[in-house]
């Protein structure tokens, strides 16, 4: 009886032990002290996850408040120059009448007049509206995306530039 009542004793440690009564036994971690860890790891990569992405927020909005400055600057630089470099009586003043907008983006400026028609032609078959202004210094410019706001002229020329009919050098043209 003696010898059937050892292995009997050790079915039922096993059945009802299990592998956490011997490892508790041997000083090892349980399954539920395995689970609490993994638990814990989980919750220290989502927090280190959740570090990297509120970074990249926080440069994101630097970003974008750097170039919102930066465009503003460049806003308020135009506006208080009041053209300084692009008012037409720096460049003989306009022979032709008003203009009707205050802002228009010049894609061209000719000593003869035939080139800037030939420019105008192009401007009106890529869909501007254009028109040929005329300096008293014998210049004819090609004016189009006319304006009377200085924000929506900057992002016209933004959008023109990188087209066929905005060279490089196209220029914002202040009618004060």
């Amino acid at each position: 009886m003696r010898k059937s009542l050892i292995p009997l004793l050790l079915a039922a440690a096993l059945l009802l032990g299990g592998c956490d009564f011997f490892r508790s036994l041997g000083g090892r971690p349980t399954s539920a002290d395995l689970e609490a860890k993994r638990v814990e790891l989980a919750r220290l990569e989502e927090q280190r996850h959740q570090a990297r992405i509120d970074s990249m927020r926080r440069v994101e909005k630097a970003m974008a408040d750097s170039l919102a400055a930066l465009e503003g600057h460049l806003l308020d630089s135009l506006s208080q120059r009041r053209g300084t470099l692009l008012n037409p009586t720096r460049l003989g003043g306009l022979y032709t009448t008003r203009l009707a907008t205050r802002y228009c983006i010049i894609v061209g400026a000719f000593r003869t007049r035939n080139y800037a028609e030939k420019k105008l032609q192009k401007c009106v078959e890529a869909g501007y509206p254009a028109t040929i202004v005329s300096f008293r210094n014998g210049y004819n410019s090609v004016a189009i995306c006319p304006s009377d706001t200085l924000s929506v002229t900057l992002d016209r020329l933004k959008a023109l530039r990188g087209t066929s009919v905005c060279p490089k050098d196209a220029w914002i043209l202040v009618n004060e």
